[in-house]
């Protein structure tokens, strides 16, 4: 696999050349500063570039010319990453050995006019599409709850600090929906093409020589380079653990608890954290799965994941309403075992061969290698080899290390209050 990145002025063209794959999969990132007001916005324009552009006015148009372009798929989706809000737009299309010659260039093209060329007149979206839009929003919004486990995190987020991204709905606010016209949302469009910094990312088997002319034919970004601010988000840490509750109607009860990691280094925000995760509470072999769901059996589920950008570990539960108190006591039980050290080489053996298998498990995606070639551009991690080699190195004094700089600080109970009975 050969990595190679261009600078096209306005934007970086990243390729990653592999013979792996029979498709080539292209992704055009649009990454900005999140502003919680956008989010919103963000979301409906996003959508409407699915339904139609200006060649293709209808979504059944769009539909007809991926098929036409041997079964192209193309989406676009938003995130966030710790401060930034992140806007993909993906295509994956066959290679022109197994369909004809020009198939990959007239794809590009295709994605070039979804993006460039909006279904847009006299510089407004058109309303009958918007309002499709805006109820699909509106029914995504109002659906936050039928995920208890989804809604519980939400819920502990807000308690957490509602000024921080990390309290953001990435679903949106009906609040927001209700203000978005034709012509604000077509503002924003051009603000986004203007303002953002854009990344695109290529791999498959292709040759540099080849695409880096069609690129530069389809996408003529104007965009120009500003200073970043920081992805990485600052922890605040309460003096005193927050507790916070709600009631659900519903039979399970939730538990979301909020984790601060403070003063991390790189190395261990990247290498010894991942490990004290997997220990603790990612997999089945993990503390917390061993310990408080299958000898105690005080949940349905336990696990633990890393928000890197956000400096938070986060640990979910679905227990009995009744179990609450216990389930709590062993898993400050089994973090504080982890300050101690009270885990043994096996268990960091068993880490690091996860570890690993999950990397070669990725080698096996291109949205995957893209993933992580879009973390070496934005927060400088390692590439595979890199990783590989550091993670073999971890020690468990590291990960005692890390697992000192870890506070719980927010605790938020989701009460079930349904009968089960009825």
């Amino acid at each position: 696999m050969k990595y190679t990145k261009k600078d096209l002025a306005a934007y970086n063209l990243h390729i990653i050349e592999t013979d792996k794959f029979k498709t080539i999969t292209v992704r055009v990132v649009f990454h900005s500063p999140i502003i919680k007001e956008e989010i919103t916005l963000r979301n409906v324009l996003c959508d409407m570039f699915l339904q139609s552009s200006k060649n293709y006015d209808s979504k059944r148009k769009l539909t007809i010319e991926a098929q036409n372009l041997y079964a192209a798929t193309l989406d676009a989706t938003n995130s966030r990453l710790g401060n930034y809000i992140v806007t993909n737009f993906n295509l994956s299309v066959l290679n022109d050995k197994y369909t004809e010659e020009g198939n990959f260039a007239r794809s590009l093209q295709f994605l070039s006019e979804v993006i460039f060329n909006p279904d847009v007149e006299n510089e407004k979206f058109k309303r009958e599409k918007l309002d499709i839009v805006k109820t699909l929003a509106a029914n995504n919004i109002n659906s936050v709850k039928e995920d208890a486990t989804s809604y519980s995190l939400m819920r502990m987020a807000d308690a957490y600090d509602k000024s921080s991204p990390v309290s953001f709905r990435m679903l949106g606010y009906l609040e927001d929906l209700e203000k978005i016209n034709e012509e604000n949302l077509y503002d924003y469009y051009l603000k986004m093409l203007e303002k953002d910094f854009v990344d695109i990312f290529v791999v498959g088997s292709i040759k540099e020589e080849e695409i880096v002319p069609l690129f530069k034919e389809n996408f003529k970004f104007k965009t120009v380079k500003r200073k970043k601010v920081p992805y990485l988000i600052d922890s605040t840490v309460r003096k005193r653990r927050l507790f916070a509750k709600e009631t659900i109607d519903n039979s399970q009860s939730k538990i979301a608890i909020c984790n601060v990691m403070s003063n991390l280094t790189p190395y261990e925000r990247f290498y010894p954290l991942t490990l004290y995760n997997i220990i603790l509470g990612g997999g089945s072999d993990s503390k917390l799965f061993k310990n408080v769901r299958e000898e105690n059996s005080l949940c349905y589920s336990v696990s633990s994941i890393t928000n890197k950008l956000d400096n938070l570990l986060i640990i979910m539960a679905g227990i009995d309403k009744a179990s609450y108190k216990k389930c709590l006591e062993l898993i400050e039980e089994n973090m504080l075992d982890m300050k101690k050290g009270k885990f043994t080489e096996k268990d960091l053996k068993i880490a690091k061969e996860y570890y690993i298998s999950a990397i070669d498990e990725m080698l096996e995606s291109e949205s995957s290698i893209i993933d992580n070639y879009l973390m070496v551009e934005l927060i400088g991690v390692d590439d595979y080899e890199e990783k590989r080699k550091k993670m073999l190195e971890v020690t468990k004094r590291d990960i005692i290390r890390v697992a000192k700089k870890i506070k719980m600080d927010t605790v938020f109970f989701l009460e079930g209050v349904k009968d089960e009975g009825n």
